[in-house]
């Protein structure tokens, strides 16, 4: 018993601390998946604008340097310069236009070219036929370095800023690249090394240990969106703030269940349930011998819970609950399933010996443990007539159905007794009522024989209201050798008792009844002592 509560506790304890950490932890991480999942979310949004603020920035350079086709205008004239500074003007991502002839640069939107100015080698050219150039030095308005895309016979120069001119927060980078890792522009100082790296991958979103990052891709184009890891923090509070209370109340919910199912278990009921789905309950037989020839004529079924660790339950302790609880019937059926197993083949060797079994009150009204005697006893040979009915008087609360299960009973060859006579509520008109073979006197009457007591004399009317009923009597607990002789004197039937013989294993009874047996065979008569 202690072993199986210290397991309970044991249990009890671990998953409570799972019941308590598992749904904090399982919080605390789905915040943290939530918080990156998040900070993932908005690069790839950031990521995605930039790579439309840049192809619309293409867009717009590609439709200028066309615009500059048509008319035909006499090369670097007054007409086509204004003409090219016009288009500057009204696109602003051009800073500066220029007409190129021979590989040289003959006149721009400021004005005719006076020097010689060669066209900027071509870094790379676009999908729809742009030639970049992403580093120049403008000639003309000599001011920072800018980016140059050649269609025909012009140029544009554009800003490099403008290709990733979206509103962003300071601790966001982005990076701009053509498909093979050439850096076009930048903002707020990308990280070259992750910048090299994601140019040449496939991942659209992940982290590193220092940043997170989200990559989008469109006509040649990559945008790369980062964001250092310690902005993590703030985001991870707002999630933990909304989650770990959700957590907190599921922890103590489970917590709540750990706490009571345990004390369930290790509850006098629980421990009780347990006992019945492992079946730790035994039959002694108790021997009932036939007081004037000292003849073993049966045995009565009590039974026993055993603990795992041997130890053995009184009745006393669990009987009641198990009726109370209804947990007595699959009992009854485990005791019932015991005698055939364990007195099976004896019974059928003696056809004389009957084996007593308890009803309980339950199954007195119920009538369910007929059904289940018939359905075991179905093909073990063993006669109805040797497996005895006892039923005490706590079974008579209702009457009618007692009478009817009773008489059920001895329809099919079942013998009938009442059990523990005298300490209910019987009348001698309701034993008169009921369809019975046998009365058992309770072991607290038979201890009044001999003793100058208030209630010595109602063992003599016990036994006498018997006969009248023609009524087979049993005495249950005789354990003196002046109450067998007084009961032998008053013609009493059957006796139970310590002084022939405690209840026993069945091994022990089959030997018992063995040795009777042989004693009885050789003249001897007196069986008591074959038990040692």
């Amino acid at each position: 018993m202690e072993l199986r509560r210290s397991r309970v506790i044991a249990a009890a304890i671990l998953l409570g601390l799972l019941g308590a950490i598992v749904p904090i932890a399982a919080m605390a991480y789905i915040s943290w998946t939530i918080a990156v999942e998040k900070q993932q979310d908005n690069l790839e949004r950031v990521a995605e604008q930039t790579i439309m603020r840049a192809g619309r920035t293409f867009e717009d350079a590609k439709l200028a340097l066309d615009s500059l086709a048509y008319p035909r205008l006499a090369p670097c004239s007054p007409q086509h310069i204004a003409r090219m500074r016009v288009i500057a003007f009204n696109t602003p991502s051009v800073a500066e236009v220029g007409y190129i002839e021979n590989g040289r640069l003959k006149c721009t939107s400021w004005g005719v070219e006076e020097g010689e100015v060669n066209k900027a080698p071509v870094d790379y050219v676009t999908p729809d036929g742009l030639e970049v150039t992403t580093h120049v030095q403008p000639a003309a308005s000599m001011g920072n370095p800018v980016m140059a895309l050649h269609y025909g016979g012009y140029s544009v120069l554009m800003d490099p800023a403008r290709f990733v001119d979206i509103l962003v927060e300071d601790d966001i980078s982005l990076a701009l690249a053509n498909r093979d890792g050439l850096l076009i522009s930048k903002l707020n100082s990308p990280d070259p090394a992750l910048v090299e790296t994601l140019s040449s991958g496939e991942p659209r979103k992940g982290m590193t240990s220092s940043s997170f990052y989200a990559v989008a891709r469109d006509r040649g184009l990559i945008a790369i969106a980062m964001e250092p890891r310690a902005n993590l923090a703030a985001k991870l509070r707002e999630e933990q703030f909304l989650l770990l209370p959700v957590g907190a109340f599921i922890a103590i919910f489970i917590v709540g269940i750990v706490a009571w199912l345990s004390r369930k278990r290790l509850s006098p009921l629980g421990e009780l349930s347990i006992a019945v789905r492992k079946r730790e309950f035994i039959v002694h037989y108790q021997p009932i011998v036939e007081l004037k020839t000292g003849t073993c004529i049966g045995a009565e079924a009590l039974v026993r819970w055993q603990r795992p660790d041997g130890s053995l339950v009184r009745p006393d302790l669990f009987i009641p609950l198990a009726e109370e609880s209804g947990l007595i019937l699959p009992i009854t059926d485990q005791v019932i399933e015991a005698i055939i197993a364990e007195l099976g083949a004896l019974l059928r060797m003696d056809r004389s010996l009957h084996v007593a079994v308890n009803l309980s009150a339950a199954d007195v009204t119920s009538a369910r443990a007929l059904d289940v005697l018939e359905d075991r006893l179905a093909g073990t040979e063993i006669e109805s007539r040797q497996i005895w009915l006892e039923a005490t008087e706590r079974g008579f609360i209702d009457i009618d159905a007692a009478r009817a299960t009773l008489a059920r009973a001895r329809e099919r060859g079942h013998a009938v007794a009442i059990d523990d006579f005298g300490t209910g509520y019987s009348s001698l008109q309701y034993l008169q009522g009921l369809p019975m073979d046998a009365l058992k006197i309770d072991k607290s009457f038979i201890d009044t024989i001999g003793r100058n007591s208030a209630t010595s004399s109602v063992t003599s009317h016990i036994i006498e209201m018997a006969k009248t009923l023609d009524l087979h009597i049993v005495a249950e607990g005789v354990e003196t050798e002046e109450q067998a002789d007084y009961l032998k004197a008053r013609d009493v039937n059957f006796g139970q008792g310590w002084l022939f013989s405690k209840p026993l294993p069945a091994p022990d009874f089959i030997r018992y009844y063995r040795n009777a047996k042989a004693s009885r065979e050789d003249g001897r008569g007196n069986i008591r002592g074959v038990a040692a």
